[in-house]
Order: structure tokens, then C-alpha cells, then sequence
């Protein structure tokens, strides 16, 4: 098994709309990063679990852990017309963006802010505490993962 983090604006796409949804569960479609692609159509596997973290609010952090219930499949976003994720140049026969759907698995007990992964020695060398690092879906490493899981119970800041 894998670990990730998935980043999504919580006024577009939040924890709440995936509570919502039937079976807690939603395809993690807009993706149009080939590095972020790559990852989600190569190495995303059933079961792998993934931090969800709202970004682009104040503050962001992580909010809860999904489960990837679907790998990497063509991102049909792509092919509509209407749709703000179209890409004119994505092909149905040659699909340039992917997906994967993803199941809530629950809310963190807080708001693991990126302030407070910031200041933590540990997590010094995770992807995204490094600067200039702004894809929307990166790997964490099984490290980095269970000391974020041992915030959850700290007070925070």
C-alpha cells in the first residue's frame, strides 16, 4: 500500500461535498498536472489511502484520510465541451488526463495545518513543506504519514 496527499480548494470540492456524495465516494476528476497524472494513472492502487487537504484557504491543512476505490482510469472531464476541466487536444481514444475515485474514510479530529507540518523536524523533507512544490497530488512516505497521524491526537497550534 501507498500513501498520498490530494489537495482540493474546499469551496470547489471540501471533505463536505465528498460526505455527500453517494457511498462517500467521488472521482478525482480536473487533474491537468502530467507529473500529478502520471501518478494517479501509474501508481495509484486500490486501497492505497490519502490525506485530503483543502488548499487555498486560510489556514490549509489536511482534514481527513480517503481511500483510492477506483485506479486511474481516463478523466472524462477532458472530452466535454462544457465542462471547465476540457482539454480540446484529450483524445477519448487517446486520453491525455486521468482519474481515480476516491471513498472517505474519515474526518481527521482537526485541522492538521501546513503551518504546523512546517514546524515539525520530522516532516522536514515531505513534499509539501518543500518550497515551490504546488502539485494538487503527491506520495508521502510511510514515515511522514504515521507522524502526521500522531498530530491528529496533539493539541495543534
Amino acid at each position: 500500500m501507498r500513501y498520498w496527499l490530494m489537495k482540493s480548494e474546499p469551496d470547489v470540492f471540501g471533505i463536505d461535498h465528498l460526505a455527500e456524495r453517494p457511498g462517500q465516494t467521488e472521482p478525482w476528476d480536473g487533474v491537468r498536472n502530467y507529473q500529478a497524472r502520471n501518478m494517479m494513472r501509474d501508481q495509484m492502487q486500490v486501497g492505497d489511502q490519502a490525506f485530503f487537504y483543502h488548499s487555498n484557504t486560510k489556514p490549509p491543512g489536511i482534514v481527513g484520510i480517503v481511500e483510492i476505490s477506483r485506479a486511474g482510469y481516463p478523466d472524462h472531464t477532458a472530452f466535454d465541451p462544457e465542462d471547465p476541466h476540457f482539454d480540446p487536444r484529450s483524445d477519448p481514444d487517446k486520453p491525455r488526463w486521468f482519474m481515480v475515485d476516491v471513498t472517505l474514510q474519515r474526518r481527521l479530529k482537526r485541522k492538521i495545518t501546513l503551518d504546523e507540518l512546517k514546524s515539525r523536524p520530522e516532516l522536514a523533507d515531505m513534499r509539501l513543506v518543500q518550497k515551490g512544490n504546488r502539485l494538487s497530488v503527491m506520495p508521502v512516505e510511510e514515515d511522514e504519514w504515521q507522524a502526521i497521524l500522531a498530530l491528529e491526537n496533539e493539541h495543534g497550534e
